[in-house]
């Protein structure tokens, strides 16, 4: 018979533990990390000697065919066949191996038999991702790199108990608050199986457990799940989102807040670099480039001291950046069922954006979109950016015109202006399957116009005192749309727009600023607007 799944949703809780038992854990966790390096070796030697066998290079010279076709399911076959000399067939295909030579060994005597076969079904699963080619060749734990260890069921094992958890002979009680309607509601339901998780904290360990509990996630009243269909436009470093039946625009720095951290994480990175050069003086050139070939570093006292303060405060943004996620994606649930945005290459992202990427992770984002808008019973719709071109295409006229990256403005002869990656967010509103809807969007229009002028209308300037991304297409000290809105406007139905005040003068020329005279702020128009189409 198959196996049967339920939903599942992860409860955490922090463990108090004592002295003794912290170093314990600290004992079961080395071990565990023993034991995932001994499967990880028996499963890439598996690997190596199926790869190296004439039965499988004679299966990789077979014609792969279409999906599902005769030739296709010959291969899969043969692919199956051979997996099954080598023992590598499945996840569990070192669980025997795991239980006769690590169980009854002296890494058993710290390990409970279900822990040892979660290890190794993680480490099988590691070579078999690499084996497809969907990861590179999986790397063998360091000390201290292995923080997690769970069950495989809530009978036996890692198990908890009312309000603590057991294993092995610890007892290990968890901090419960009573008010938290979030954790009520995991302890009230059926815990499948427990993960221990360690964590580092201001340089301190930490554990914590992760009841893996059997139902839907408590949902709070505030993040109830809107309805209609939200485009997005996700930037390496900005986010437009668009709801038209919501009336809600908004354009705004992806994950800005988290500016104040990348300053402390320089800062200690140039100390250490310091430190480095003071205690290895002999490993660089007169000129400061670090000398070619084999080298022996030394790590000073004061330089581990400053590491820790890194991986500190590198830890902590990496918490303020997924609770912002998680803030940004319930806020988007709200305006709507149906999420649709470009399935865009993160790739590509990390080679041309880097360290905007590293820094703010929009791949980390659309996955924690897809996995809350899956347990709320939301749609997340991905299409492809080729046959749609939203940053080149007009809904009014239906012309096709490609801009460069500088170029933040679409402005169309036929009428249409508007921010480019707004404009990109309300064409993803629009789009069916992986076409423009373009009638679609010609009804939309109207009432969408003022929601993306009045979402500009709302951008501030930095309180730092910074200047605005070049992204956003608007420079500091001018007008931030084409027809403000009345400050103080509803930031869900912004559609009260002040007229627009012509700058020409009668002969179709823009009026010059003289710098002596204050000019008003609406008569100030976005760099890439047009005389002749704004009288």
């Amino acid at each position: 018979m198959p196996k049967s799944y339920t939903l599942s949703f992860v409860c955490e809780l922090p463990l108090v533990l004592s002295s003794a038992d912290e170093r314990v854990m600290a004992v079961r966790f080395d071990v565990a990390r023993q034991a995932y390096n001994a499967c990880l070796s028996e499963a890439l030697r598996r690997v190596d000697l199926m790869r190296e066998s004439k039965e499988y290079q004679a299966t990789r010279k077979l014609p792969k065919g279409e999906k599902g076709s005769p030739a296709a399911q010959a291969r899969t076959a043969a692919f199956r066949a051979v997996n099954r000399r080598f023992n590598f067939s499945g996840k569990y295909a070192l669980d025997a191996w795991a239980t006769e030579h690590i169980s009854h060994t002296w890494l058993g005597e710290h390990l409970d038999a279900n822990s040892v076969q979660k290890l190794a079904e993680r480490a099988c699963d590691a070579a078999r991702q690499y084996v497809f080619g969907k990861r590179g060749r999986p790397r063998f734990k360091g000390r201290n790199q292995l923080d997690s260890v769970e069950g495989k069921s809530n009978g036996a094992g890692i198990r908890w108990r009312g309000d603590h958890v057991e294993w092995s002979g610890l007892n290990l009680p968890a901090s419960i608050d009573p008010k938290d309607e979030v954790i009520a509601h995991g302890l009230k339901s059926r815990v499948k199986y427990v993960r221990l998780v360690r964590r580092k904290l201001n340089g301190t360990p930490r554990y914590y457990a992760q009841l893996a509990c059997e139902g839907l996630p408590y949902q709070k009243e505030k993040n109830t799940l809107g309805q209609g269909i939200v485009g997005l436009d996700l930037g390496p470093s900005t986010l437009a989102v668009v709801a038209p039946e919501a009336k809600v625009a908004f354009l705004e720095m992806f994950c800005g807040e988290l500016r104040s951290s990348q300053k402390a994480i320089r800062r200690l990175q140039r100390q250490i670099d310091r430190q480095r050069r003071a205690a290895n003086p002999n490993n660089y050139n007169p000129n400061g480039t670090a000398k070619k070939g084999a080298k022996v570093w030394r790590k000073s006292a004061r330089q581990r001291k400053t590491g820790a303060k890194l991986a500190e405060q590198h830890r902590k943004q990496a918490a303020h950046r997924k609770a912002l996620h998680g803030q940004m994606v319930n806020r988007t649930l709200r305006l709507g069922n149906v999420i649709k945005l470009e399935k865009v290459s993160y790739r590509s992202f990390q080679r041309n954006f880097g360290k905007s990427v590293n820094f703010r992770a929009p791949g980390t984002f659309v996955r924690e979109l897809k996995r809350k808008a899956e347990s709320a019973g939301a749609q997340v719709d991905e299409f492809p950016t080729r046959p749609t071109r939203l940053s080149q295409m007009c809904h009014g006229c239906g012309s096709i015109d490609r801009k460069p990256l500088a170029q933040r403005w679409h402005i169309c002869e036929c009428g249409v202006s508007a921010q480019r990656d707004l404009y990109s967010a309300f064409l993803a509103s629009c789009v069916e399957g992986e076409r423009l809807d373009a009638g679609r969007a010609k009804l939309a229009w109207p009432g969408v116009d003022p929601l993306l002028q009045a979402a500009l209308s709302r951008i501030e300037q930095p309180a730092s005192g910074g200047r605005l991304p070049a992204s956003f297409g608007l420079r500091a000290g001018r007008s931030q749309s084409r027809s403000p809105v009345i400050a103080g406007a509803n930031a869900v139905e912004a559609q009260v727009v002040v007229p627009f005040v012509s700058l020409c003068d009668g002969t179709g020329e823009l009026e010059k600023d003289s710098g002596t005279s204050r000019t008003p702020r609406l008569a100030r128009v976005p760099r890439f607007a047009r005389a002749g189409r704004l009288a």
